[in-house]
């Protein structure tokens, strides 16, 4: 089954990076990538009741800077990618990022967001961008895959799956984990940070409708115990050189706001895999 894959991109080094990444991870799918560029007016915000329109000079320099930014890389794409099973399409758009990420994933029907943690300004200290980080907490019904500056694709040997068993799980919405590890005979680490005390009634249980779901896949249970759970999460992914972490971006729970300012620098400053951002759908 073809898969739809959205690239957005600012043509920073980083986003070239997340777009070669995304075209190994699916090297041996059938896939239609959309890469997009969303563009306004220098000077001109997009809730202004002064938004530049069509023929205007300052709306068409935009575009045709936003366009020629996609034609470059759709030539290097043509000359990198040669793969019968890959398909590009470039999409500029006068939106806002957010909002032209959300009209696309609609449009589309897009299956996966995968994007640079950082953008053209990439400051050094800010691990996870603004536009990244943002995307990930509302573009909520659509996942979302973070590549880091320094990661390069290598084939996935060990996905890293933290969570503290509140959750009750659908095999649906465990999908594009049990999908990623798959498509590379990655294992599957399930992590529990403990405070020391045994799982109850409701984890247990969870735990193993866990179990049932990633039967057939190599999947393991792991806890560390007396350690916060980006901390948790850090030490596990460098100690064993985990390849990818992916979690459920919840909001109001254990795990869901992981992309609050200070998780995201613990998490990110010493992790350089790729960070995949899933949603549970009944919230």
């Amino acid at each position: 089954m073809k898969k739809k894959i959205l690239l957005p991109t600012d043509f920073s080094r980083n986003a070239w990076n997340a777009i070669q990444y995304a075209i190994e991870l699916y090297k041996n799918e059938v896939c239609d990538f959309y890469v997009l560029n969303a563009f306004n007016a220098t000077g001109y915000a997009l809730e202004s009741m002064m938004v530049p329109e069509p023929g205007e000079k300052i709306y068409e320099e935009a575009k045709e800077k936003s366009e020629k930014g996609l034609g470059r890389i759709l030539e290097r794409l043509t000359f990198r990618d040669d793969n019968p099973n890959h398909k590009f399409f470039m999409v500029s758009q006068f939106n806002s990022l957010l909002d032209a990420i959300k009209d696309l994933v609609d449009k589309e029907d897009i299956q996966m967001i995968i994007m640079g943690t950082k953008g053209a300004t990439g400051a050094r200290d800010v691990v996870f961008g603004s536009n990244t980080v943002m995307v990930m907490e509302k573009s909520r019904n659509c996942p979302v895959m973070a590549i880091p500056e320094e990661a390069s694709y290598k084939d996935l040997k060990e996905i890293v799956f933290p969570t503290d068993y509140r959750m009750n799980f659908k095999r649906r919405e465990l999908q594009d984990i049990i999908e990623a590890a798959k498509m590379s005979t990655a294992a599957i680490r399930v992590l529990y940070a403990s405070d020391g005390d045994p799982l109850d009634d409701e984890q247990e249980n969870n735990k193993k409708l866990l179990s049932e779901s990633f039967n057939g896949l190599p999947h393991t249970f792991h806890i560390v115990s007396n350690v916060d759970p980006q901390s948790a999460v850090r030490c596990f992914v460098e100690s064993r050189e985990s390849d990818m972490i992916t979690f459920f971006n919840r909001r109001h729970s254990f795990f869901g706001s992981i992309f609050s300012k200070p998780m995201v620098k613990s998490l990110g400053r010493y992790a350089k895999v790729p960070v995949l951002a899933l949603h549970d759908l009944r919230n």
